[in-house]
């Protein structure tokens, strides 16, 4: 603002809990991985509505609207990670989801099928009337997705649960 250049985009603060209160990892300005896979699906105004308003300097006049479902995002990551792992192993059952986004972000397209590439490979993000619900409904479909070294954490939103109680 200073040199003339308002800041304008998106700022995301990576945070973490602490015995002492929350404390502040990082700011980016860039949605946060996976943190945003568990609110888009619940943004009910058009995304792009809302990057020109804020392009325009008009964010404050957009009725923003969002779902009132609970969302969890369960992240499945390749055998070995964050260690050493392979590469252009087949992920099967992408097709059998039946209630999640699945997000991608360490696969590929190879021969015709998508394989793994990464760390960290897939968001399945599910919704729910209850952080309960969503849960269930993420785990569900996290095992409907194979691939050999499958890894994910089986604890995902299990203290929001307890704290929902």
């Amino acid at each position: 603002v200073q040199e003339g250049r308002p800041f304008r985009g998106i700022l995301y603060a990576g945070l973490m809990i602490t015995e002492d209160g929350p404390k502040t990892v990082e700011f980016n300005c860039r949605f946060g991985d996976p943190e945003t896979q568990v609110v888009l699906p619940r943004l009910q105004t058009d995304l792009v509505d809302i990057f020109m308003a804020t392009i325009n300097g008009r964010l404050k006049d957009l009725d923003i609207r969002w779902s009132d479902e609970a969302a969890v995002c369960v992240v499945l990551s390749a055998g070995g990670y964050p260690g050493p792992y392979e590469k252009g192993l087949p992920i099967e059952g992408l097709n059998d989801v039946q209630h999640s986004v699945v997000f991608h972000a360490g696969t590929t397209f190879q021969d015709g099928r998508i394989v793994t590439n990464g760390g960290r490979l897939l968001g399945v993000t599910a919704l729910g009337a209850t952080i309960a619900e969503a849960r269930e409904k993420a785990y569900a479909d996290v095992q409907r997705i194979r691939y050999e070294g499958r890894h994910y954490r089986t604890d995902i939103a299990l203290k929001a649960m307890q704290a929902a109680e």
